[in-house]
């Protein structure tokens, strides 16, 4: 029988305090008790950790943003200087990605590439995020006959053909960057604006909400400090899904040359302009701007699964 000191007053003072320590297993489950708890985001990144493949990809796209920032400052090419001497060169110890038809350097080029298609894709989700959560957070909190005529508008946004929408607006507004940005936000929304108020509905009736309308506490304020943070796990997994999205949408707008304008460079307008050159042997120009849409779209979306598993609360232990 163990010797419990802090109850038994007859025990001696001198005795050490560690003959009263517990042993072995019972150690560890004292140190298992004691434990300070994980919250929820801690406990999300502790299970987001252990996946490596999601892992892998948060990794590649931490170094993609880097090369986007610091690439073209590295490389001993201008992204605009142009030698006809060094016309379609491949890779080298000189031009590490080759040289375009115009000799302008295909790596600075990639990297400049980089940061508009990033730019392109992280506006586009910023915008879904403040319309999508909004939106769907208003039409989920009121139901009855405000979200029913709120999910009619969506339900005829989504039913517009996107590309119509596209080619609408590049007449309206012309081809550019923020024409773009535009085309991609439009109906860009709408998935967000669902997933929130499918998790608005279901959150409004629990009992800490009621507790707050009892209160008197204002609409606003039980929307943004009680039903949003407890969807922020769906908003997180629909945004990492949105990027590549719009980042494919941007490529794909840019190669039918819908989207960014020369003197500008995106992926999809570096892919667009090595098309022609393909069979001629260049395989360079587009192996390496089609390689990081490729590579970036993959991560975002095994990212996007691995926070999926690690924010869902079903799973937590």
């Amino acid at each position: 029988m163990e010797l419990n000191k802090q109850h038994d007053p007859h025990l001696s003072r001198d005795i050490p305090d560690a003959w009263f320590a517990p042993k072995g297993k019972d150690s560890k489950a004292a140190e298992a008790v004691v434990r300070p708890s994980l919250s929820y985001w801690h406990d999300a990144w502790r299970r987001l950790r252990k996946n490596k493949l999601a892992m892998t990809g948060l990794i590649f796209l931490i170094f993609i943003t880097l090369m986007a920032i610091f690439g073209p400052l590295i490389s001993p090419h201008s992204v605009r200087t142009q030698v006809l001497t060094d016309q379609n060169l491949p890779p080298s110890a000189k031009y590490w990605f080759g040289t375009d038809e115009l000799g302008r350097d295909v790596f600075t080029r990639t990297w400049y590439g980089a940061r508009i298609s990033l730019f392109v894709a992280a506006i586009a989700a910023l915008i879904d995020f403040a319309i999508g959560v909004l939106y769907g957070g208003i039409a989920g909190y009121k139901g009855g006959k405000t979200d029913h005529y709120m999910m009619r508008v969506v339900e005829v946004l989504y039913g517009l053909p996107y590309l119509l929408v596209v080619i609408l607006l590049m007449v309206v507004m012309g081809p550019g960057l923020f024409t773009i940005i535009v085309a991609l936000t439009v109906t860009g929304w709408i998935g967000m604006a669902r997933i929130v108020r499918g998790q608005v509905l279901q959150i409004k009736n629990y009992e800490f909400v009621h507790a707050s309308k009892s209160f008197g506490t204002k609409t606003s304020r039980i929307i943004r400090k009680n039903l949003l943070p407890n969807t922020m796990g769906p908003i997180i997994v629909q945004i990492t899904l949105t990027v590549p999205s719009a980042i494919f949408a941007e490529a794909f707008l840019s190669f039918l040359g819908l989207g960014i304008q020369a003197p500008f460079a995106s992926w999809g307008v570096m892919a667009s302009d090595a098309l022609s050159t393909i069979l001629t042997g260049h395989w360079w120009r587009l192996f390496f701007p089609a390689l990081c849409i490729s590579l970036t779209m993959f991560a975002f979306n095994v990212l996007g699964d691995g926070l999926q598993d690690a924010l869902d609360p079903k799973l937590r232990r």
